[in-house]
């Protein structure tokens, strides 16, 4: 099967040989009138007109942006008000445990006797009552008192008092420190068996001195859904001027992002005029040079060439053989360089395939050939009706396939055909050169190789395909599929 060359794979032009082959400059300007294709239209006249919309619309493209910024805000607010609830149970969080060092400090403290540690005596019953009336609410439902070895010496619960369960590392640590911690309750303890019921608690603990200078653990658990429904306040304080402000961001960009957009295509209509400027203006300067090599040198060497022959059939019997010899190496001479002109013609300014025809055009492309000893066949279907644009990609295609036999293929035969194969319209370059590694043509592309390369992706922007097969003494062949109507 041949190779195919897709639309983002580059191919490599003729790899054998080891030299680079030149892409000829009407090959860099097809590639860049691509864009133009895309852009203009065709009369009934052949002329170009440029389309009244090209690309997508204004409208369009500020939508599709509008659309991506507003996920990405939506995004952005998202993260936002997470990371403010999340603050917002911080400081929640902290204005508990600032309220249990104000009970701690301002309730308990002056009642912290060393009677007050012992069940029944009336400073025991003073604590208690102000405990209860002053302290706990549908909040704050648990107060416990620690001594150091982990008897409970006070709480609201009776049943707790007197029990004894040892200190974690975390209480241990309040005890060295003085800090005051608050974290969760863990319900699955023992010592929190009583606060179950409550469900989730919050726990702060801080240490608290008697009178009498003994230095206790002061604990008090609070409802964790108190805590969420505080941060739920706060954050729907701020999640309101936060999100009025996303929405207005996002408002603010449309007008912005409308100018921009109409900014860039004026740029980008005027880049593309000055590029079709400057493809106009060497097509002219193409079509001049052409004009001038044809009408001028090309004539003046071929009467120059016919003056020469006449003379030489005059002096045949009466000059010697060394001005015979002469005079005919002089007109073989001429006639290559004619030869030579007319192909370097064809290379500058390709025939007007319209006027002429591609059979014309591949006559003249292939008439180097026969100078060379290369022997060729056209076998070129005139019927098949394509567009301008695809006839003239198969010009470019049997151009660079001949331009590639003549650099590197070392062959002695060329079959050009052009035919028509169901739907496709086909021109076929085949030579029985010295091949090449189709392998190789991947790295030969990126050391400029790009002949073929453009071919394949100008077939593609066309619908059409371009295959190459070829291998190492076996020759090698270029086929390029476009449609045909």
């Amino acid at each position: 099967m041949p190779a195919q060359v897709p639309r983002s794979t580059p191919t490599a032009s003729w790899a054998s040989g080891g030299q680079r082959p030149a892409v000829p400059d009407t090959m860099m300007t097809e590639l860049l009138t691509r864009m133009r294709r895309s852009q203009t239209g065709t009369v009934g006249d052949g002329s170009s007109r440029v389309a009244e919309s090209s690309g997508p619309s204004i409208r369009r493209v500020v939508t599709r942006f509008m659309l991506a910024s507003l996920c990405a805000l939506i995004l952005f607010g998202v993260i936002g008000l997470v990371v403010q609830r999340r603050i917002g149970i911080t400081e929640e969080t902290k204005d508990v445990s600032g309220r249990a060092t104000l009970i701690a400090q301002g309730i308990v403290r002056p009642l912290l006797t060393d009677q007050a540690l012992i069940a029944g005596t009336p400073d025991a019953h003073r604590l208690d009552r102000t405990i209860r009336s002053d302290v706990l609410n549908k909040e704050i439902v648990r107060i416990k008192i620690w001594k150091r070895d982990g008897t409970i010496v006070y709480s609201d619960a009776p049943s707790l008092i007197g029990r004894n369960y040892p200190l974690d590392a975390d209480d241990r640590a309040v005890f060295r420190t003085g800090a005051t911690v608050a974290d969760l309750s863990d319900l699955s303890r023992p010592e929190n068996e009583l606060e179950r019921p409550f469900g989730k608690l919050l726990q702060v603990y801080l240490p608290v001195a008697t009178a009498g200078g003994q230095t206790l653990l002061f604990e008090m658990y609070q409802r964790y859904d108190g805590i969420v429904a505080g941060s739920h306040r706060l954050w729907v304080l701020f999640a309101l001027p936060l999100l009025l402000s996303i929405a207005l961001l996002w408002l603010v960009q449309a007008p912005l992002a409308w100018s921009l957009a109409r900014r860039l295509r004026s740029g980008q209509r005027e880049r593309e005029r000055l590029l079709r400027r400057a493809i106009d203006t060497s097509n002219l300067e193409r079509r001049r040079i052409a004009a001038d090599l044809h009408d001028g040198v090309v004539q003046h060497l071929a009467g120059t060439a016919y003056g020469l022959a006449a003379a030489a059939e005059t002096s045949r019997n009466v000059a010697t053989d060394e001005t015979q010899g002469a005079l005919t190496e002089g007109i073989t001479n001429i006639r290559h360089a004619i030869r030579q002109l007319r192909t370097l013609i064809v290379e500058i300014h390709p025939p007007n395939l319209r006027s002429e025809g591609l059979r014309a055009a591949i006559t003249d492309l292939t008439a180097q050939l026969g100078t060379l000893g290369i022997t060729t066949t056209l076998e070129i279907d005139s019927d098949v009706a394509i567009g301008q644009d695809a006839e003239e990609l198969c010009f470019r295609a049997a151009q660079e396939g001949v331009r590639n036999v003549v650099a590197h293929s070392e062959a002695t035969e060329v079959v050009v055909r052009f035919t028509q194969e169901g739907d496709q319209a086909v021109l076929t370059v085949e030579d029985n050169g010295c091949g090449f590694d189709p392998s190789g043509r991947a790295a030969a592309s990126k050391d400029g190789h790009v002949g073929l390369s453009l071919l394949g992706e100008l077939a593609n922007d066309m619908g059409g395909i371009l295959h190459i097969r070829s291998a190492p003494g076996e020759g090698c062949q270029v086929r390029l599929e476009v449609p045909w109507r």
